[in-house]
């Protein structure tokens, strides 16, 4: 398949990573919604297309991101029209409905996407993952932690924080600052949500949090057990997972997305489950194009190559 070209009035990678999460608009049919509820006595949404198929794509959405994103439909309707069942899964807090438990979802919480996998792949020949940005790096940890559901096939993730640290730098630039203003304004709004209905969530350092660093450092990390943000970073980046990985997996990184480091440009050896392609336009999530009956370059990318690489 051809590599990746934009647009020609996307003239840079800011258009390329906006114009998709503002003005793309999908026509799906409605999904059905089912509650998994997890170990811990929380709960998973997990929203499906069904057709009776055999074949079952999993979908794992980016950052503050949910089922509804445009970049999840597009990938869902590829999928579903071409005789595939899809479950696009909200993580944690991300359906429209608060999570019960203190924790929330994190870049390596691959125990929620295990307990999806195995819930949802009882009545399936075969499940493929795709994910995207946080999703990505969700689901390319999961393949390298060794304890992959037989049924997992294939996976395909676009626009990979791989290493995260270095990433969470990049995103710090100035010329990121919209990014990461939207980002961190709504990972706040879900503490001070989830404060409302808990005691033990200390809500008082939130005012002096300027950076999703120090987000990580004062509340993702000790929430979820990590020493603070760069031990969480360290143990959770899905870089130092790729080797581990033997699941058929490709990744598509575009080479001018603003999100992502030097890191997340691997040079993998020629042996390794896992394939790496940098187009050089893209942005983050984006991979917009025009005269495709609607469909992006990501999702053509993704069918061909569950389905014929």
């Amino acid at each position: 398949m051809q590599s990746y070209e934009a647009p020609s009035f996307f003239f840079n990678a800011h258009i390329e990573t906006i114009w998709p999460a503002l003005f793309r608009k999908i026509q799906l049919s409605p999904y059905q919604r089912e509650r998994l509820t997890t170990p811990d006595d929380d709960f998973l949404d997990l929203d499906w297309l069904k057709q009776g198929s055999n074949k079952l794509v999993i979908i794992s959405h980016g950052l503050e991101g949910n089922s509804e994103r445009a970049y999840i439909k597009g990938m869902a309707k590829q999928f579903f029209t071409h005789d595939y069942d899809v479950l696009a899964w909200n993580y944690r807090g991300c359906s429209g409905e608060m999570n019960r438990q203190k924790r929330f979802y994190h870049s390596g919480a691959t125990d929620d996407l295990q307990w999806v996998i195995n819930h949802a792949s009882e009545k399936y020949d075969s499940v493929c993952l795709i994910g995207f940005s946080l999703g990505g790096n969700l689901t390319l940890k999961y393949l390298g932690e060794g304890k992959v559901n037989p049924l997992v096939k294939k996976a395909v993730v676009f626009s990979v924080p791989l290493e995260l640290h270095t990433s969470c730098l990049e995103i710090l630039k100035p010329s990121n600052w919209m990014y990461h203003h939207r980002f961190l304004k709504s990972l706040k709004a879900k503490v001070v949500a989830k404060a409302s209905q808990r005691t033990d969530l200390d809500i008082r350092p939130l005012n002096q949090i300027k950076t999703l660093i120090e987000f990580d450092d004062h509340l993702t990390a000790p929430i979820h057990g990590f020493e603070n943000a760069i031990d969480y970073y360290k143990k959770c980046s899905s870089l130092y997972f790729l080797s581990g990985i033997h699941t058929p997996t490709l990744i598509v990184n575009a080479k001018n997305d603003p999100f992502l480091s030097n890191d997340c440009y691997p040079e993998l050896p020629e042996a390794s489950s896992v394939k790496l392609e940098t187009p050089a336009r893209g942005g983050h999530v984006g991979f917009a194009q025009f005269g495709q009956n609607g469909l992006y370059w990501s999702e053509l990318r993704a069918f061909d190559f569950i389905n014929h690489d």
